[in-house]
């Protein structure tokens, strides 16, 4: 390994490698793997060597830099600076402490026309040297870069012969300021105050504020992660919200021990302050990165996919959004409840698969303002990420505008609407093997379903979702199972790549009711045929030796 020097005239070293990087493809969230994986000797190097290579404009270029703080934040930091210098970047970008969101990195690369930003962080998995960690890289548009891009960084990766770095002490981190590793500067700036002063043009803090202060306690969950700091500000120091209104605001490098993912599970002491008690009016979590959010009412959970359809209905009363929406876009597992409001307003719904990078292309083209997928990710055409606390202020918004509850709202908008009730149920840590044999089998299932009666209805649609880039015309296949049935339901299998431990089986299911039926059901229940249909069919608990969901959403 190279070993950092003491003095302060930088010296350039070429670090020969005995084998070339030889791990798996990054997948669309970059390369994330165990913190131990990245500790060893030449990984992190041998990746970051391979995205310098690769990335247009980098002698010269501006580059953003920063992490969610967890454990391996800083040290990688520190190697990304020296190689940034060792390969001619002029100037890169970071936030003190190197705490950055990736919302606030999307918004950053955009306003500083960078060439690209390298986000550190393995987003809502847990963290600690027996966690996780990642690597991320986004383009001069401030979104995920394309697959053609990671295909060139794993195929440039898998040739290196050495890297280039600089030897030089370690850059503080400590306040603002300008420094400089050889002739590259590094400018390290307050990672919160443009991201702040981009909410404050698209909302009207005047009214979220009169909204707070009329008696309407909320509490925000940062679990120990990227959002704490911009929630202070933003929530206690700008709107009014009583001092600890924002909880476990400190980012740690290991999340407090806590598993940073916004959902019921491992959010559930902020579900039980809002769902078991009538201390707080409103709630919210946002995961390790910054980008997801989870919103509670009074006794009430909203669900995602139906947060994005009540953000896309009441869109106009937002300044930013006043003029109405160009579009909207969902993923393929995400329910179909935006598309009625889409339908309603007279606006384009894009149905895409997973991965913000295809919500990008949409909103570079002017097609969509608003876009979500269910994994409790919601954004628009403010940056190109999605962005939890983004969608906690909008809710805000909405709420101060309206003047009622989540679950009054919730209630107006399925009576107008009709309600989509949805779950997903998450099998996790499967072994690969096992989960792959169990997706390949059901897919080989799926020609005999289509005219067959399951669940009680007819199937209409049974195939491998695929999908054809409206701007690009790119094809993208294989996106996961699908089970259309009549009268709008829907069951969707997918084998998901975000964890770092064996896999993850995710079974979304989905069924439509009028306004005029029934609209206050537990979706458990009013989904119940579905989940045992689809259990049945494909033996899931069986073949996994799991007898329940890891995680119910």
């Amino acid at each position: 390994m190279t070993t950092t020097s003491t003095s302060m005239r930088p010296s350039q070293h070429e670090v020969r490698l005995n084998s070339p990087f030889t791990d798996q493809k990054p997948g669309t969230s970059g390369l994330r793997k165990s913190s131990k994986q990245f500790q060893q000797p030449h990984y992190l190097e041998s990746f970051i060597e391979a995205v310098l290579r690769t990335l247009l404009g980098v002698k010269g270029g501006t580059l953003v830099l920063g992490g969610d703080g967890r454990f391996g934040n800083i040290h990688a930091i520190d190697v990304i600076l020296r190689m940034a210098a060792a390969h001619g970047i002029d100037k890169v970008i970071v936030p003190v402490d190197g705490i950055l969101s990736t919302p606030a990195a999307s918004h950053l690369i955009r306003a500083r026309q960078a060439i690209g930003g390298v986000i550190l962080s393995a987003s809502h998995n847990p963290g600690g040297p027996d966690g996780d960690f990642g690597v991320k890289v986004n383009g001069a548009n401030g979104g995920p870069a394309p697959a053609s891009y990671t295909d060139a960084v794993f195929k440039c990766a898998k040739t290196l012969t050495h890297y280039s770095i600089i030897e030089f002490q370690p850059v503080s981190l400590e306040s603002p300021g300008e420094q400089a590793i050889g002739k590259m500067t590094v400018e390290v700036i307050d990672g919160v105050d443009d991201f702040v002063t981009l909410m404050q043009h698209l909302f009207d803090f005047d009214q979220i504020r009169d909204l707070i202060r009329s008696g309407f306690p909320l509490v925000f969950d940062a679990m120990h992660a990227v959002t704490g700091p911009y929630a202070r500000r933003l929530f206690e120091d700008l709107l009014g919200a009583p001092a600890g209104s924002v909880r476990n605001g400190i980012p740690l490098k290991d999340f407090g021990g806590g598993h940073p993912d916004p959902n019921l599970t491992y959010a559930h002491k902020l579900a039980k302050l809002l769902l078991q008690s009538d201390d707080y009016r409103f709630g919210a979590a946002c995961d390790g990165d910054g980008d997801r959010n989870m919103i509670l009412g009074h006794r009430c959970f909203v669900n995602p996919s139906d947060s994005l359809a009540v953000l896309a209905a009441n869109a106009t009363l937002a300044p930013a959004y006043s003029d109405g929406l160009a579009g909207v876009a969902r993923s393929m597992p995400t329910s179909a409840a935006v598309d009625v409001v889409a339908k309603e307003l007279g606006i384009n719904c894009y149905e895409t698969p997973t991965g913000w990078k295809f919500f990008g292309n949409l909103l570079d083209a002017g097609q969509i303002t608003l876009c979500g997928e269910e994994s409790f990710g919601t954004g628009s055409n403010h940056i190109r990420e999605k962005d939890g606390l983004w969608a906690v202020l909008f809710w805000l918004q909405i709420l101060a505008k309206r003047q009622c509850s989540v679950a009054d709202l919730m209630n107006e908008h399925w009576e107008r609407f009709g309600r989509h009730y949805y779950s997903r149920h998450d099998y996790e840590i499967v072994d690969s093997v096992t989960a792959q044999s169990l997706y390949s089998r059901l897919e080989t299932m799926l020609p005999s379903l289509k005219g067959q009666i399951f669940a009680g209805r007819t199937v209409n649609v049974a195939d491998n979702f695929s999908y054809t880039d409206p701007i690009d015309f790119s094809v993208t296949k294989g996106q996961g199972l699908r089970i259309l049935l009549e009268d709008g339901g829907r069951i969707i299998v997918r084998l998901s790549g975000t964890g770092t431990k064996g896999a993850t089986i995710r079974v979304y299911l989905e069924d439509y009711v009028p306004s005029s039926d029934n609209l206050n059901q537990n979706p458990q229940i009013a989904l119940k045929d579905m989940i045992s249909a689809i259990n049945a069919l494909s033996e899931i608990q069986q073949l996994t030796g799991m007898n329940q969901p890891t995680v119910i959403t």
